[in-house]
């Protein structure tokens, strides 16, 4: 997560436009008759807006060492993504420690992580077809809410405090979930609520539900699938179906996986075996694990060691897709596109990367589409998104999902309990 490449390995790769979002939105207009869809847009043009609280880990948008330092000072003091002893005391020490050594990563990907650019560009596109698929609920208004850097969480309620937004969705955008990634920004959004709700600020009785994972969802598959095939359509005919697909997500220590039962690696497998049926499993493939950082034991196995595996086995290319990222980072950015390219380099591979979702225009379609089933199935409403996708978004079941209100196994964090409680309205 702290470790992590610059430009898409991609040759001849582009970026997608907002164009061509905005193209798409032609097609799904008709799912909301214009007359009504206008007619909704302006009654509901005074009253504040439904907001969609996009959640993600965050990262620096600039590499002085102050804001890499408050990034890392916060990703390390907390507990439930990294447990040290004498934790607040040396959560700081490794902070300022490793904080050189990472503004030289942020410095060598644009002075940056593109993160909360990638997080706005997304969202704005998504409510534009929100309000189009769903004016029952518009407006609706993006807010962002990073567990590490600007803007965070309670940033994120001053600002729907001045909108005098009374129902908000809290999206993660971290597909799958992991208690060390949604939950602790769940968590997280959980306690700052309390806080308000004790001095009596309005933002405390905000209506919440959550859409707290969506792993399989139809349009991120045909999303990621879009990607890859982009980079498989680049090797020759005979070659093309040859090509072994690494799968990389972030890893987790095995003390979080087996040891409380997260459910994370079985809904990264969920998504990849998803993507593969797409693709007709044309290609061999593993999903590997990245950015481990100490000694301790974690999922694997590693890229970086599958690569150099491959190798070995006398593989000349391969493929790599962040399949558990939907924007580009210093873990795409950094850690793919410079170690690991350089890591493929010496050791005989030609690597090529799926390009990170970013502002695919099928991916802002599956955001907009989530949502609109989500708010329907919130309010027991019909809506054609869910209709047509009957059997396929598994995801939008009420409030949460009927995942987010089983706790793991081992968990033993008293907040947790707390959170789906309140956000499960059990």
């Amino acid at each position: 997560m702290i470790a992590s490449s610059s430009r898409s390995l991609l040759p001849g790769s582009s970026r997608t436009r907002l164009a061509d979002v905005a193209s798409s939105t032609v097609k799904l207009v008709r799912t909301a008759p214009l007359h009504r869809t206008l007619a909704s847009v302006a009654k509901n043009s005074s009253k504040p807006p439904t907001g969609i609280l996009l959640m993600n880990m965050g990262g620096p948008s600039t590499s002085t060492a102050e804001e890499v330092g408050d990034f890392l000072s916060r990703l390390f003091h907390d507990r439930e993504l990294i447990q040290l002893p004498f934790q607040s005391r040396l959560a700081p020490l490794i902070a300022r420690r490793r904080t050189p050594k990472i503004v030289n990563q942020y410095e060598k990907i644009g002075g940056g992580s593109p993160i909360l650019r990638w997080t706005r560009t997304q969202g704005k596109a998504m409510t534009e077809l929100l309000d189009q698929l769903h004016p029952e609920t518009a407006p609706h208004k993006v807010y962002v809410a990073f567990r590490y850097a600007r803007p965070l969480t309670e940033e994120a309620l001053d600002e729907m405090a001045e909108d005098s937004v009374t129902r908000a969705v809290g999206f993660t955008q971290y597909p799958q979930y992991s208690c060390s990634t949604t939950g602790s920004n769940l968590n997280e959004l959980y306690r700052e609520i309390q806080r308000r709700k004790q001095r009596g600020a309005p933002e405390g009785e905000i209506s919440w539900s959550l859409i707290d994972r969506w792993p399989t969802h139809p349009l991120l598959v045909e999303a990621f699938t879009n990607r890859i095939q982009a980079v498989l359509d680049t090797y020759p005919e005979e070659k093309r179906n040859k090509v072994p697909i690494m799968f990389s997500a972030h890893s987790l220590p095995m003390q979080i996986v087996s040891g409380r039962g997260d459910p994370y690696p079985a809904e990264v497998a969920a998504t990849v075996a998803a993507v593969m049926t797409r693709l007709k499993w044309s290609n061999p493939y593993r999903v590997t694990w990245q950015s481990q950082v100490g000694p301790a034991a974690w999922l694997g196995p590693q890229t970086s060691d599958t690569i150099k595996g491959w190798a070995k086995q006398g593989h000349k290319d391969a493929i790599v897709v962040p399949i558990a990222f939907t924007s580009d980072h210093i873990e795409t950015l950094y850690e793919i596109d410079i170690e690991l390219q350089e890591e493929a380099d010496e050791h005989g591979i030609t690597l090529k990367r799926a390009e990170s979702l970013n502002d695919e225009p099928t991916f802002i379609r599956a955001m907009a589409e989530i949502c609109t089933s989500h708010l329907s199935a919130v309010d027991g409403t019909p809506s054609k998104i869910a209709d047509e996708r009957r059997g396929e978004d598994v995801w939008s079941q009420g409030y949460t999902s009927k995942q987010m209100l089983l706790r793991c196994p081992g968990c033993v964090n008293s907040i947790c309990a707390e959170q789906k409680a309140f956000f499960g309205r059990t």
